[in-house]
């Protein structure tokens, strides 16, 4: 498995280009299913995730091309020749479960694998299969396997979700676009993601009001045509990067980013004495004065602070002036990074969803094993702003969501490599 060695250096400076959103991409991929036209994304991320999704559209009998290095990612549906989502593949990615909706609103059956178990935590598939059904889907577990059926096809219904679930709201969201006459979807997930999925539809030719509000209505149509569609901006990548000069101090830019994509990270940053100013190109962030002050964070839905920056955000506090208390409500198990960070001299104290962080002046590096994709990179903020070298082990999780991690971060000034298994 390969490592990443880390040395602690100081300040970083430069710009870092920010990659297509891997949520978005994951979602906007399986919406060529709907369709016999091809659909083409533009600014997809190179990340192992993107082929993961490749491998199972393939598996269904899509055609998906590589260009540009993998930045664009064209895909034609024209000849779906099998209706069967694999375990095998299922289960490497939660996100394999977004061609459920589709197939089901196209072909009018499907059998998807349960996706299996995740580390940070229980994702379970009742939201979905409750909005489907009240498509008039019918949809029985066998054997981990979802077997679903539209004998009469979709039929529009008004659906409330008792939890903003984004990916209940992606499947719900595909399968309605085909759906005879009207959905509304009440207290839908508001994340850019979605938005950025209602466009990418709309431009196939969809009839979608209120995306990005917790309100969606969808009028059905007969058919979808095929388009082209440019990827959003990560915000997680974008969150992440911009924590790398509040860490190590100096100034970067983050390329492609807007601050309506991560508001309330702003926020917190801005009150642990963090500027961030939009440029032309994107954002600029610098340390403003001395020590980072300590924050409380409480992760939400969006528009509130995403689960996916929170462990980012406690590698910032371990070294910040004061205590800070991080609560984790999204998922229950989204902590395992805390032991990591500890046996670089974090001061730091679980007690179920909470995390208390009391900041140290410096970390020391340390061998470190990455547990999940954020946290795997959380270890490598820490550890840019360590005394000594850090070890982080298993990451292959952090390819999963962030491309070339290295060569953007040593493109900064920071002393970061990548030992390939030998």
């Amino acid at each position: 498995m390969d490592s990443i060695i880390v040395r602690g250096n100081g300040p970083l400076s430069g710009q870092i280009p920010i990659a297509g959103a891997k949520n978005a991409c994951l979602t906007l991929m399986p919406a060529t299913l709907l369709s016999e036209e091809p659909l083409t994304l533009t600014n997809a991320p190179r990340l192992s995730d993107i082929k993961t999704m490749t491998e199972l559209l393939s598996s269904l009998g899509a055609e998906v091309s590589d260009l540009q290095d993998g930045k664009v990612q064209a895909m034609s549906s024209h000849n779906i020749d099998n209706h069967i989502a694999d375990y095998d593949i299922v289960r490497k990615m939660r996100a394999s479960n977004l061609v459920l909706g589709p197939m089901l609103a196209r072909l009018g059956h499907a059998v998807v694998s349960l996706p299996g178990g995740c580390a940070i935590g229980a994702r379970p598939m009742d939201l979905h299969i409750h909005g489907l059904e009240a498509l008039g889907a019918e949809i029985e577990l066998k054997e981990g396997y979802l077997h679903a059926k539209a004998p009469g096809g979709l039929k529009g219904a008004e659906i409330t979700l008792s939890f903003a679930s984004v990916g209940a709201t992606e499947n719900i969201l595909m399968a309605a676009t085909l759906a005879k006459g009207t959905t509304v979807l009440h207290n839908a997930a508001r994340e850019p993601e979605i938005v950025d999925l209602a466009k990418c539809l709309s431009a196939m030719g969809a009839q979608i009001e209120g995306a990005g509000t917790s309100r969606i209505e969808i009028q059905g149509v007969d058919r979808l045509h095929g388009a082209t569609h440019q990827v959003v901006t990560d915000r997680i990548e974008l969150g992440t990067y911009m924590l790398a000069p509040a860490i190590c101090g100096g100034e970067v830019e983050c390329l492609g980013g807007s601050i309506e994509l991560v508001g309330a990270f702003c926020e917190k940053l801005d009150e642990a004495g963090i500027q961030v100013e939009e440029t032309k190109t994107g954002l600029k962030v610098a340390r403003k004065n001395g020590r980072v002050k300590a924050v409380n964070v409480t992760t939400e839905p969006f528009p509130g602070f995403p689960t996916d920056l929170q462990a980012q955000m406690m590698a910032l506090m371990c070294t910040a002036e004061g205590t800070s208390v991080l609560e984790e409500k999204i998922f229950e198990n989204r902590f395992m990074h805390a032991p990591e960070l500890m046996r670089m001299g974090a001061e730091i104290e679980v007690h179920g969803g909470t995390a208390t962080v009391t900041g140290v002046e410096r970390l020391k590096g340390a061998p470190v094993m990455a547990t999940d994709l954020r946290a795997s990179v959380s270890l490598i903020l820490a550890a840019m702003a360590a005394e000594g070298e850090t070890v982080v082990n298993r990451v292959y999780h952090l390819d999963r969501g962030y491309e070339r991690v290295e060569e953007k971060l040593g493109n900064l000034g920071a002393h970061i490599e990548r030992v390939k298994e030998t």
